[in-house]
């Protein structure tokens, strides 16, 4: 039997085309990695690689064999994340993926306590981010997602309406004046994500409506435009639930009827119909009449 920590470093040498970058790829030492490929190399009997002036390259035998272990380490992975599904299965734990803010507004409405009270055996964890994480990967169970997906494999229904409009602190308007039309924002700085966010509906919005417009900050996060339209420095897009929550904020514009989308409760196919999941799918859909004023104001 090969030892899969030998197949990793035969894998990891012939996708960087060094042992150095190998051990950095695998997070070892550079002589770990050529003693674990000399000991495969010893078993088979053959040499899988050779050493170039420029590096590593595969010997006839490594090229046929490198889809064989690639199929094995894509089995290793399935093995893997089955022991964490059926590891979290086994302890009731139930990753929810959200925005912070919600994961706040969700926290102080009690519902999480209701259904912690409903289900005593089960636990939320939140995995909080305003970036979508990859369920497929098990970065996350079940995520409270709006906007559009790229994730068609996904599986879910609609719980609420998510709605956006344009807000600027009091201190602002009373210095600068508030644009009355979405023409305007282009004379005012805007608040906004950064490029990094850039498939973010505001962010396409704003380059359409305001294309000429200057930036007076941007972020990464809704808590950031919060903050930052708090400080007046600017104008911001801000989910309604949020900035009318906000005594400091004045909704100037909106709701925006371009930036309206829906919110999701979602999931991976292979989870949808565990008992867990299906314990939280049918307590949110059961709240959904709680759950519309802290999604969408």
């Amino acid at each position: 039997m090969f030892d899969w920590n030998d197949l990793k470093v035969f894998l990891a040498v012939a996708r960087e085309g060094s042992t150095l970058a190998a051990a950095r790829s695998l997070g070892v030492n550079q002589s770990t990695v050529q003693r674990r490929l000399a000991d495969l190399e010893s078993q088979l009997g053959q040499r899988l690689v050779e050493r170039l002036p420029s590096g590593y390259r595969l010997t006839e035998l490594g090229t046929a064999l490198l889809p064989y272990a690639e199929g094995v380490a894509a089995q290793a992975e399935v093995f893997a994340q089955a022991v964490r599904d059926l590891g979290r299965a086994s302890i009731g734990i139930i990753r929810l993926t959200c925005p912070e803010p919600i994961a706040f507004r969700l926290t102080q409405s009690g519902i999480l306590d209701r259904f912690h009270a409903a289900h005593p055996n089960l636990k939320v964890e939140f995995v909080l981010s305003d970036q979508y994480v990859d369920l497929a990967k098990g970065e996350a169970d079940v995520a409270l997602r709006s906007g559009d997906t790229e994730d068609s494999i996904l599986v879910g229904r609609k719980i609420a309406d998510s709605l956006w409009a344009i807000y600027a602190s009091r201190q602002y308007v009373e210095r600068h004046g508030a644009p009355a039309t979405i023409a305007d924002l282009a004379r005012h700085p805007l608040i906004a994500f950064e490029e990094s966010m850039a498939k973010h509906r505001t962010v396409s919005w704003f380059k359409e409506v305001a294309p000429d417009a200057t930036y007076a900050a941007r972020n990464t996060s809704v808590l950031g435009l919060i903050y930052a339209a708090k400080a007046g420095v600017g104008v911001a897009p801000l989910p309604m639930s949020l900035g009318d929550a906000e005594p400091d904020l004045i909704r100037i514009i909106g709701p925006v009827t371009e930036l309206t989308r829906a919110w999701r409760i979602l999931t991976h196919p292979d989870q949808r119909h565990t008992a867990r999941i299906s314990a939280f799918f049918d307590f949110v859909l059961k709240e959904s009449d709680a759950l519309r004023p802290i999604l969408t104001g």
